[in-house]
């Protein structure tokens, strides 16, 4: 079995267990990995060191979510990881995987700042804007906050009605605040990134708008 094939094992299992919607689950893992694979072939041409950290990059690409708070308690979400890749990968690779998953997130970079990875910073940055990336994917932050809903508490052993609008409303917040200033925000640091986000940026502002037409509509 290929390590791929492993680490996305491992991905299902965990979304299993801890109730990982399909937002940060299996189809967004493979959607960071493909823009994660495009940033490094692209970027590795100027920066060759990145071939020595391939391996990190694609298994910190697949799991980065694998340990988010808000599905786990971050640090037994960490122990799974560590346990998980003992026999995959070299100590060193397990410790720079753990410190870029750690530390990628938009609220952690707004709150605490890029961490210094030394040799390891572009391999950090191409994981982390492969998420940024996938993240202008407007109905998967859809789908988050309907996950939300299902989830809680209040809606528990009840029949409740999913509130497609709410949902939407949410997620354009979050659009105007969050993922369209990605670029403004000096989120992007490979050249890779800063010329590509510009087409995700008009598609997601096209199927908001979409999406604004179908809330209109009364049937």
């Amino acid at each position: 079995m290929s390590l791929i094939t492993k680490l996305f094992h491992f991905v299902v299992l965990t979304s299993k267990k801890y109730n990982i919607d399909e937002s940060h689950g299996l189809s967004h893992s493979m959607n960071v990995l493909h823009f994660a694979h495009n940033i490094y072939e692209a970027e590795k041409i100027h920066h060759p060191i990145l071939e020595r950290h391939e391996k990190v990059i694609y298994v910190s690409a697949i799991i980065h979510d694998m340990c988010d708070k808000k599905y786990m308690d971050e640090d037994e979400g960490i122990h799974n990881i560590n346990h998980f890749l003992q026999d995959k990968m070299t100590p060193q690779e397990i410790d720079i995987t753990k410190r870029i998953i750690r530390t990628m997130s938009y609220s952690k970079v707004k709150k605490n700042g890029f961490p210094n990875l030394y040799e390891y910073q572009l391999a950090y940055n191409v994981v982390r804007e492969a998420d940024l990336l996938s993240a202008y994917d407007f109905d998967r932050c859809m789908l988050y906050n309907i996950h939300l809903q299902e989830i809680d508490p209040k809606n528990k052993d009840k029949d409740h009605e999913i509130k497609i609008l709410d949902a939407f409303n949410d997620a354009h917040e979050l659009f105007y605040r969050r993922v369209l200033q990605h670029n403004q925000d000096g989120l992007f640091m490979t050249d890779y990134s800063k010329h590509h986000y510009l087409p995700l940026h008009i598609n997601a502002i096209k199927r908001i708008n979409v999406w604004k037409q179908i809330m209109r509509k009364t049937i």
